[in-house]
């Protein structure tokens, strides 16, 4: 990890995330909701981020997650949809090439992030309803290439052994 990522990780009090990279949560509504996975925050937000040369692995959380662009070099957001379809987004701030500054992972698709770049990519996540580790999903390797197997590749990349 580069100097200036380590500087973000410190002055924002981030810390490491099971999925990889670094994050914080910086905001839980007040506001609870009957969800269809219990009652849970209204929504809550995180900052996030990941060092050039790391990924956030395959995992998937029972809310919609919308992601934030701040600061560093864009990512490529990869998502499986349940029918096996992969698409990738790349979320950053150069619009006039093609990047958002704000994409959405809809509940229940699996999601991948990998920052494209020599630095780092400094994000935010909210999460409505609001994230709680009892919805987040995040299975071994041999697991999701079984239940994906024409995304062998793609799979392998994206998590860990």
């Amino acid at each position: 990890m580069n100097a200036a990522a380590r500087a973000l990780v410190a002055s924002l009090g981030l810390a490491p995330h099971p999925e990889g990279g670094f994050f914080r949560e910086t905001f839980r509504a007040a506001l609870d909701v009957d969800a269809p996975q219990g009652r849970r925050a209204a929504s809550t937000a995180i900052y996030f981020l990941l060092p050039a040369g790391t990924f956030s692995a395959l995992h998937r959380v029972r809310s919609d997650e919308a992601w934030h662009h701040y600061d560093g070099d864009p990512i490529d957001l990869h998502t499986i949809d349940d029918d096996g379809r992969h698409a990738v987004a790349r979320l950053g701030r150069a619009i006039a090439d093609g990047q958002r500054p704000q994409l959405v992972v809809p509940a229940g698709v699996w999601q991948a992030a990998v920052p494209i770049g020599a630095t780092y990519a400094l994000c935010g996540c909210t999460v409505a309803p609001g994230f709680d580790f009892a919805d987040f999903e995040m299975p071994a390797r041999d697991a999701l290439i079984q239940r994906f197997p024409a995304l062998r590749d793609v799979i392998a990349t994206l998590t860990r052994p």
